[in-house]
């Protein structure tokens, strides 16, 4: 029981970190409200999940270097790309109905989320680590550890989600929203090219 505690609190301690995955949410929730937005949120979280099941089961998907410097710089290129587009974009609070664009909206976002998860190497290095200190664990146990992250990364996510797209978040950040979508995109470019010049030294 301790050592589920443990394990629980280091992995929501890292949870409330801001990061990428963060930003990618809020900006979505904020122009296309929180239900597209779980599309990211579920892309987030089957991609931590990926992670989680490689680790725990002794795959090491990081564990050749040139398999890390490609992750790595995939990475950052994709967070570069992400945050010209927040930057350039214009966001737009729309509350549509039409129900196709809703489901290609949440298919986009959902692409956009596991591709963010899968593309940042401190995801499979932070599960890694946790393998690590776990090891000798009975199997049983590695799967409700699994279990248990993956749950929470998704419930957070959504609740980050519901929390900036609901409609009474929105009208109260309608005139910031500009400002906080390219504020994300900085941060996004500032974290790829922080990515990218930590591969190239």
């Amino acid at each position: 029981m301790e050592q589920f505690a443990a394990v629980a609190l280091a992995h929501f301690l890292a949870l409330l970190i801001p990061g990428v995955d963060f930003f990618l949410i809020a900006r979505t929730a904020m122009t296309s409200g929180w239900r597209n937005a779980t599309g990211a949120c579920l892309g987030i979280a089957a991609a931590n999940g990926i992670f989680i099941a490689a680790a725990f089961s002794g795959i090491s998907i990081i564990s050749h270097p040139t398999v890390l410097v490609v992750i790595q710089l995939a990475g950052g290129a994709f967070l570069v790309f992400i945050g010209i587009a927040f930057m350039r974009s214009t966001p737009r609070l729309s509350h549509d109905d039409d129900m196709t664009i809703e489901q290609a909206t949440w298919v986009k976002n959902f692409g956009l989320g596991i591709a963010s998860g899968l593309l940042n190497p401190k995801n499979a290095l932070f599960y890694l680590s946790l393998a690590t200190a776990l090891a000798g664990a009975a199997p049983l146990t590695l799967v409700a550890y699994g279990t248990w992250m993956f749950t929470i990364v998704l419930v957070w996510d959504v609740i980050i989600a519901v929390a900036l797209g609901s409609r009474r978040a929105l009208a109260r950040l309608a005139r910031v929203v500009p400002w906080l979508t390219k504020i994300a995109g900085g941060f996004l470019i500032l974290f790829g090219i922080a990515l990218i010049v930590a591969v190239v030294q």
